[in-house]
């Protein structure tokens, strides 16, 4: 089967196709999956990029959807021919956050999902929502199932909320659609007026170009008669988050995600304190929390932008791409 890993010296020009022997059978509890899709998600970067010694022949991709090509015994969960995609975090099925690194995630510490066929322990895959293509279904992993968990889980999101999400990647625009499809009022920033007319289009209530209004907390402020937002979707990290702060209502909850503009910065500390926010790190979700957007999407028809799609054998052409941060949504991976 055709495989993609990262070569000995690591990085995006370090990746090579590869032929792997067939995984033949599955074993007790296991399922055989046709790999048909992935994607991408700023974790896969980081980890292609890193040139780190300890991801040197690792298959990476986190996201991984396609068709069940049998089943082992034990396995009644699934069938042939159902289509699935793949959790983050394999063994955290349920509850609260259980897992603090990522030892266990496929594409990081154990191989991912840029190959053809996979046999997993049946608990690492849901079954994929009704009416989605495989390339559909490979955004929900890590994007998806992550700005479900901020808002609809963790932010207990209602209508008449207001959202602020920051940038268009794949957990932006995935938390500016679920928070609209459940009657919140939502803020979006950008760099570029292109891409906040984009915005508008998805359903955005109010855009702001972070360039030209380098102040946007005080922004959001003035968007909402001085009394702020009630989620944040965090995705810069340490460049971004005092200016989150500024913009969150009193005791209102921000979803710390990402590190695009770093991982450490200095805080105001007294203006959190002020707000009475709740700053919640979290990392994707667990499998129960995956099963629960599936059926929400479901119910309400929600469908993913996906900005452009590559083969596999262009995956070094994606991450190049990705790495512009020109694109809009998310990046699809053909397999």
């Amino acid at each position: 089967m055709k495989a993609v890993r990262i070569g000995e010296a690591g990085g995006i020009d370090a990746l090579e196709m590869v032929n792997l022997p067939d995984p033949g059978r599955p074993g007790f509890g296991e399922i055989r999956v046709r790999i048909h899709a992935s994607s991408l998600n700023y974790h896969d970067y980081g980890v292609v990029r890193s040139h780190a010694p300890a991801f040197s022949r690792r298959i990476p991709l986190s996201d991984g959807a396609g068709e069940v090509e049998a089943v082992g015994k034990g396995v009644t969960e699934f069938a042939v021919g159902d289509a699935v995609v793949s959790t983050f975090f394999p063994f955290w099925s349920d509850g609260g956050p259980r897992v603090g690194d990522f030892a266990t995630v496929p594409g990081d510490g154990v191989d991912g999902y840029a190959r053809e066929i996979v046999l997993r322990p049946a608990t690492w895959f849901t079954h994929s929502p009704q009416g989605y293509s495989h390339i559909e279904a490979a955004t929900l992993t890590t994007a998806g199932v992550t700005a479900w968990r901020a808002l609809a889980g963790d932010g207990r999101l209602k209508a008449g909320d207001r959202v602020l999400v920051l940038g268009t990647g794949g957990v932006s625009i995935f938390a500016l659609q679920i928070a609209k499809i459940m009657g919140a009022t939502v803020i979006a920033t950008s760099s570029s007026d292109e891409k906040l007319e984009r915005i508008r289009e998805l359903g955005a209530d109010c855009m702001i170009n972070y360039r030209t209004v380098p102040d946007w907390g005080s922004k959001v402020l003035d968007l909402t008669d001085g009394e702020g937002v009630d989620h944040v979707i965090e995705v810069g990290g340490g460049g971004t988050l005092n200016q989150s702060v500024r913009a969150i209502k009193v005791g209102g909850h921000i979803s710390l995600i990402g590190v695009l503009t770093g991982v450490s910065g200095e805080i105001n500390t007294a203006a959190i304190l002020a707000r009475q926010a709740v700053v919640q790190g979290l990392i994707v979700g667990s499998r129960r929390q995956q099963q629960d957007f599936v059926r929400a999407i479901e119910a309400t028809g929600l469908k993913p932008v996906i900005d452009r799609t590559f083969t596999l054998d262009q995956l070094p052409q994606a991450f190049r791409y990705q790495e512009s941060e020109a694109h809009f949504g998310k990046i699809g991976i053909v397999i």
